[in-house]
């Protein structure tokens, strides 16, 4: 499925690994120039589980995001507050385009 983005500019990007501990998008990285207000996700191993309500993700609480599916984060707090975490023994690879208005 193509995604347009309208009004948007991408300014980073970030491979991260999400193994057995809880990892969150890199504040360093989503802050260059500006804070990102949406950030698009690809899942390309494993599957995790993530949250963006201030509570950490565990291997069963939290929502599934299978190997293959994206994800979008819509506003600064879900970048700031998105957290992950492998739900089996392979650890999984998220990569992370950011964006700012």
């Amino acid at each position: 499925m193509k995604q347009t983005i309208i009004g948007l500019a991408p300014f980073a990007y970030e491979a991260i690994t999400v193994a057995d501990a809880v990892v969150g998008l890199t504040a360093a990285t989503y802050t260059q120039t500006g804070y990102a207000v949406q950030a698009f996700i690809t899942l390309e191993s494993a599957q995790i589980r993530w949250r963006i309500d201030g509570g950490d993700p565990t291997t069963l609480v939290g929502h599934l995001l299978e190997m293959g599916q994206s994800l979008t984060l819509n506003n600064p707090d879900a970048v700031k507050n998105f957290k992950a975490i492998r739900t089996g023994s392979a650890s999984g690879a998220i990569k992370v385009t950011y964006m700012r208005g």
